[in-house]
């Protein structure tokens, strides 16, 4: 695709459809709503309207921490036209994350959802630069509702006259202290996304109709259940809830889906609901696809043995806006990250930069046009990870000799859980605000189904005894205060933590402890009558 120097995403993704006769096309279907490009294109011009009613301006940020529904999508589409930036954020945080992102990003307005408003207010005194929080459902004191927001907006809007490298939206990404980064990303990203990965992986057309239970907040959930359909004018399926797996199947069954998105965390929890295979039917899917953390070979032998389904595992990133490396139709290699998807390009390299020999373990560098423009704010950590054209993703890898990917670690101790990324910094620091924790030290260490989580070695105060009243406890005193993705899924009691001589924690040696646990753990499971 030549993109052109002067050009704007939403008016590529959803004014071209209308504008070549399209707006009839299916576009969402969302909690039993259908709704046309037509009805998009109406949504959007009318979100963008009222946003250019409220003052804002191109370059300024507009958050939105709203569920999977139309309401994301107008937003989303509406923030780009005027030439405003979108910051879909993370529904699963806690009031103090939202805090630093509004304050971080200088946002003057927000986008909330009904149930997440309460969130906001909740910091609301701690905002200087927020002047509007508007509301998706019942505004309260305060608080704009979209709804009468949008009311009486004309559903034309001219696309501002952005540029393909303008900012178009930013996505927050954690950080190895626990403090997040927003990745800038431009007008031409998505485009380029859609025409590498979306066209020679996904193989995606208009006949196509996504669902992915990844959520729209995510990279890969953006690509997935937005801007891929919306690139060919296919159909998206957004679903608003928590994917619990009969949801899931139900979703499935009732809205036929073609391509069917999730993480390795949901296959495993998809393949522990009994008779699936019978019960749901998913004959609809072509195609099944993984990302967010390494799929176990395990998996998707077990999910393409009940299931007749190849998945398709990949490595994307925020920092790439999606995929660039993954498996193909045909050709998948279990328990491999794939090859490059096309418009991409990955060194291995070793501790001084030299490439790495074929077979041995290195660290992986990427480079492609969907690489976000630096992190907001983060001179120093943009330097660490955007080196030229390269992007140090910091993943350890290996290239086999028939050029396949796998993956062999981080090279930071940053922990990805279900998808989602954990500061082992960030779970120390909530465990040792309990009176009964002297130290903690977190590592990932893999469950039954080879999936990586959060375990914590925890060193108690001299008064306290160890067990599993305490283990509980302190599981949900860290759920209190972080991210419930981010709460220890293993607490091991010991009388001190291995440090260096210098005091610092050696992970390396706690990491080996902690398989060592999670292996006994699991033949205990494994060896117990049932």
């Amino acid at each position: 695709m030549d993109i052109p120097r002067d050009f704007n995403a939403a008016a590529w993704f959803v004014d071209r459809h209308v504008r070549e006769g399209r707006e009839g096309r299916l576009a969402i279907l969302h909690d039993g709503r259908r709704l046309t490009y037509g009805d998009v294109a109406a949504g959007t011009n009318r979100v963008g309207n009222a946003l250019k009613r409220l003052g804002v301006r191109m370059e300024q940020r507009v958050l939105l921490l709203l569920p999977d529904c139309p309401e994301f999508v107008h937003a989303f589409w509406g923030t780009l036209k005027i030439g405003a930036v979108a910051i879909p954020t993370n529904t699963l945080l806690k009031p103090r994350d939202y805090a630093y992102m509004l304050n971080d990003s200088r946002a003057a307005v927000a986008i909330v959802g009904e149930e997440l408003a309460p969130a906001i207010e909740e910091v609301r005194g701690q905002l200087p630069f927020l002047e509007r929080l508007v509301v998706a459902g019942r505004a309260g004191a305060g608080q704009v509702a979209l709804e009468d927001l949008v009311a009486g907006e004309s559903e034309d809007l001219e696309p501002a006259a952005t540029t393909k490298d303008d900012v178009a939206f930013w996505l927050y990404t954690s950080g190895t202290t626990g403090t997040p980064k927003a990745a800038v990303h431009l007008h031409h990203d998505m485009p380029v996304c859609c025409e590498g990965f979306g066209r020679h992986v996904l193989e995606i057309t208009a006949d196509d109709r996504t669902f992915s239970v990844a959520k729209l907040f995510f990279a890969y959930g953006l690509g997935n259940a937005l801007y891929f359909p919306f690139h060919v004018g296919a159909a998206t399926v957004l679903s608003p809830g928590r994917p619990e797996p009969a949801l899931v199947f139900e979703t499935i069954t009732r809205e036929r889906p073609t391509l069917f998105f999730a993480v390795p965390t949901a296959f495993a929890a998809l393949l522990q609901v009994a008779g699936a295979e019978r019960t749901y039917d998913l004959s609809s899917v072509r195609l099944c696809l993984s990302a967010g953390e390494p799929l176990p070979k395990a998996l998707y032998e077990r999910w393409r043995e009940r299931f007749g389904l190849e998945i398709l595992d990949g490595i994307g990133s925020t920092e790439m806006c999606h995929t660039f490396i993954g498996n193909r139709r045909g050709r998948v290699r279990p328990g491999s990250s794939g090859t490059l998807v096309p418009g991409y390009d990955a060194r291995v390299v070793d501790d001084d930069g030299r490439e790495a020999a074929t077979g041995e373990v290195g660290h992986l560098l990427v480079k492609g046009d969907s690489a976000c423009a630096c992190y907001w704010n983060q001179h120093e950590r943009s330097t660490q990870t955007f080196q030229g054209e390269w992007v140090r993703t910091g993943d350890k890898y290996r290239r086999d000799a028939d050029d396949y990917f796998w993956y062999a670690g981080r090279a930071d101790d940053m922990i990805k859980a279900g998808g989602m990324w954990v500061s082992p910094a960030e779970v120390e620091g909530a465990l040792v605000e309990h009176p009964a924790v002297v130290e903690a030290g977190v590592v990932g260490a893999a469950d039954r189904d080879e999936l990586v989580k959060p375990l914590a070695f925890v060193v108690l105060a001299r008064d306290r005894a160890p067990g599993p009243a305490l283990e509980d406890e302190l599981k949900a005193f860290v759920k209190q205060r972080l991210a419930p993705y981010k709460y220890p899924r293993w607490i091991v009691f010991v009388p001190e933590l291995p440090k260096t001589a210098t005091g610092k924690i050696q992970r390396f040696r706690l990491r080996e402890t902690a398989d060592a646990y999670t292996a006994q753990a699991t033949t205990r499971r494994t060896d117990a009558p049932r």
